[in-house]
């Protein structure tokens, strides 16, 4: 009988958190004499068998599992069962792994690593309310040292007998769930598939896919995708398709980056990723880490909950500002393009080894009666032999060290027997550090950068072909701080810090980086993106049609040369290269709405593939000219609140006071850079929609979103793909000729 199981979790899954809390998590529980190792389920909520959906449970259970024969309401029950003492069993681990003390470690240091450990575990085993535990079951025919049925869910849970109860998704016995079809079963006679509503299981589907029946739309997979959205963003785990899971579980090693059109679920998929490297990888990615990298902060705070949801508690969540600075100084967009340029490295590189210089006398140090020289050809030497052959920093170090040792070298000569103590005392000897200070002196980025910036001469000598007399003249500061210690910086200024302090000191790097937007990423930026996971890789998601800033890409194999992982290379560290991928398969945005949308891409992004939608959305797209604005928005979003679900109102930026005036006598927020909260109406900044879904999007006045900048286009073809339910389209003014055309 199957629900006899006995193989220990860690053998199934054989990278579930180690540590002290999970070591004794096989005995965590009470019995649970209810848990069965096949229970089979129905129901006759919509897309259960009892509704015609594809399938049935009237075969019963393979396997010899406890059949409760064709009635749908019994096989329900029997999986609300199975539910039930699943639950149960995670409570039981939480409980244990709460009970567990970190007072046992040695010493106050191991005891607060410990502590720290154990808080992880029990955030882990958190039973998140109305999140099903599981979402489909598989019963295999493969014959295998496996169990013959599987709960796939967002977690391993088992009993006190260690019997898996929910199988976590990401492990290799899970694939099937996701990829298995009548063409290649992989294993699997059946897959079924739950319905929930909030944390309660209602209706099941199944799929025979041992039987070579085609398969039909899923209602259950189909009510999933279209459930109303409010809140933060939610996980996709139980509706990943099988080109995103082919995504998800490509491996460590190798940097996957991700064209995806509006709705293909292209962040889902890269939060995904990141989770099944967690677990797959997860003392090796607990060492170095993981980061997640968004385009602000009300980005992060809309995707924040999926990875807890899916039991990864730590992992780090920021911006490019965050990691860069958070510099806002005012610029020209031209003068931030500029800067954004990768022909600002051998600027830089330039700017900053200028500071080295040939010495002007040699080495006198005296020590007692004893005087000992290096004569200025042999400083000069030593200085050239360092030069360009290690990082700024470490450069001058060595000099110091290597001016101590011809000085140890004389006193050698001299009979004397001087050791490694003597030599570092001469390294840090007063005559030393002034030579070192005349030659190779010590600096911050923000001084090489300020001068860079206010010297016209420097800079000059600097750029040499790289830029032109225009360009220089566009950098340079028309009123420059007196210090770097006044200088207000730019946030492309941030990227040239930042570079300017890699070639001093060497930037950690990360074990894997998921970067999102990052079509809008300027080269210096993504090469400070590309420093921070150079040992390790980086899962990129974006839309060439969506950059909106003036040096947005123009091609994904651009962004991977500057990341460091050139496509279908090696890595600069001896890493592999990069691959692109496409979803061009929306399931998001409704048909009728993409489409609408999709008329901008011929002007944004002519090479681009049209995207398509699975979701018909009849009806769902609203266009509107409305001579009395205010009234019209007002009677718009009525009427958007009295059905279910949230509502954008996205506006350009320079109306966002007005429309807040106009749904005065409606609840609503603001939504800031910053923004947190969560509210069901919320006026939005056209310039922070980017990555954010509503169910209700009104777009006001599409003409001023393409006046305001100069890819508004772009900025209309992101604004407009918002929605997953419906589109309101509100003009007073004449539509861009690119929509009407």
């Amino acid at each position: 009988m199957r629900g006899a199981f006995r193989m220990p979790a860690e053998q199934l899954l054989p990278d579930i958190p180690s540590g002290p809390s999970a070591a004794a998590l096989p005995e965590a529980g009470p019995a649970l004499s209810g848990a069965r190792g096949a229970p089979t389920v129905s129901g006759g909520a919509p897309g259960s068998a009892s509704d015609g959906a594809p399938g049935s449970a009237s075969d019963g259970a393979p396997g010899g599992a406890p059949d409760p024969g064709d009635d749908p309401a019994r096989i329900l029950a029997a999986e609300r069962e199975h539910l039930a003492v699943s639950r149960a069993a995670l409570r039981a681990m939480r409980e244990h792994a709460q009970s567990l003390s970190a007072d046992a470690a040695g010493d106050w240091v191991s005891q607060q690593v410990l502590q720290a450990l154990l808080d992880q575990r029990v955030a882990a085993l958190a039973d998140h309310a109305g999140t099903p535990l599981f979402f489909g079951r598989l019963d295999r025919t493969a014959g295998d040292d496996l169990p013959g049925t599987i709960y796939v869910g967002r977690r391993h849970v088992h009993d006190e007998r260690s019997r898996p109860l929910v199988v976590d998704w990401r492990a290799p016995v899970s694939r099937a769930f996701y990829q298995a079809s009548p063409a290649d079963p992989m294993g699997v006679g059946l897959r079924r598939r739950f319905g929930y509503h909030g944390g309660d299981l209602t209706a099941f589907e199944d799929e025979h896919l041992g039987r070579g029946e085609a398969l039909r739309q899923s209602k259950i997979l189909t009510e999933e995708i279209e459930r109303p959205r409010s809140g933060p963003m939610r996980d996709i785990v139980a509706t990943i398709q099988p080109d995103q899971d082919e995504i998800v579980r490509e491996d460590l090693a190798r940097t996957v980056c991700v064209q995806g059109a509006p709705g293909t679920g292209k962040t889902a998929v890269g939060l995904h990723r990141a989770a099944y490297l967690l677990f797959t990888h997860r003392e090796k990615l607990a060492r170095s880490g993981v980061m997640i990298v968004g385009p602000n902060r009300a980005f992060l705070s809309y995707i924040s909950s999926v990875l807890p949801a899916l039991g990864e508690v730590k992992v780090d969540q920021t911006t490019v500002a965050g990691i860069l600075g958070d510099h806002a100084a005012a610029e020209d967009p031209a003068v931030a393009a500029i800067k954004g340029d990768a022909r600002m490295v051998p600027v830089l590189r330039r700017a900053l080894w200028a500071h080295v210089v040939k010495p002007a006398e040699g080495l006198l140090f005296t020590k007692g009666a004893n005087r000992y020289r290096v004569a200025d050809h042999e400083v000069r030497e030593i200085v050239a032999s360092l030069r360009g052959t290690t990082r700024y920093n470490p450069g001058r170090a060595a000099l110091a060290q290597r001016l101590a040792h011809q000085v140890l070298v004389r006193m050698e000569q001299r009979g004397e027997s001087p050791d490694d103590r003597v030599q570092d005392a001469v390294a840090r000897s007063r005559p030393v550090k002034q030579l070192v200070e005349q030659v190779w002196p010590k600096l911050t980025p923000q001084q090489v950068l300020h001068r860079l910036l206010s010297d016209p001469a420097f800079l000059a000598a600097a750029a040499k072909d790289d830029l032109s007399a225009q360009e220089q003249a566009a950098l340079l500061w028309a009123k420059p701080p007196k210090s770097f210690r006044s200088a207000k910086w730019s946030a492309a200024d941030g990227a040239l810090l930042d570079e300017l302090g890699d070639m001093m000191e060497r930037t950690p790097s990360l074990g894997h980086l998921v970067v999102d937007e990052a079509q809008d990423l300027s080269a210096m930026q993504l090469r400070a993106l590309g420093r921070r996971c150079r040992n390790g890789s980086a899962t990129v998601l974006g839309d060439l049609a969506q950059g909106t800033t003036p040096w947005a890409a123009r091609s994904w194999s651009e962004v991977l040369e500057h990341l460091g992982f050139p496509e279908g290379g090696s890595a600069g560290d001896g890493g592999s290269g990069g691959t692109v991928t496409e979803l061009t398969l929306g399931f998001r945005v409704p048909r009728e709405v993409l489409d609408y949308a999709a008329r901008l891409l011929p002007s944004v992004a002519p090479g681009l593939a049209v995207p398509r939608s699975l979701r018909p959305g009849a009806g769902s797209l609203t266009v509107r000219h409305a001579p009395d604005l205010a009234a019209s928005l007002a009677e718009a979003a009525g009427q958007a609140l009295r059905r279910e679900g949230s509502i954008g109102v996205i506006v350009p930026d320079a109306r966002v006071s007005a429309v807040s005036e106009a749904l005065a006598d409606l609840d609503h927020r603001v939504l800031a850079p910053d923004s947190v909260e969560e509210h069901r109406l919320l006026v939005v900044p056209a310039t922070l929609a980017k990555g954010l879904e509503y169910d209700h999007v009104i777009v006001v006045e599409p003409a001023d979103i393409v006046e305001a900048e100069p890819r508004g286009l772009a900025r209309l073809y992101v604004v407009l793909t918002r929605a997953v339910t419906s589109l309101t389209v509100l003009h007073s003014r004449d539509l861009p000729a690119e929509l009407t055309g």
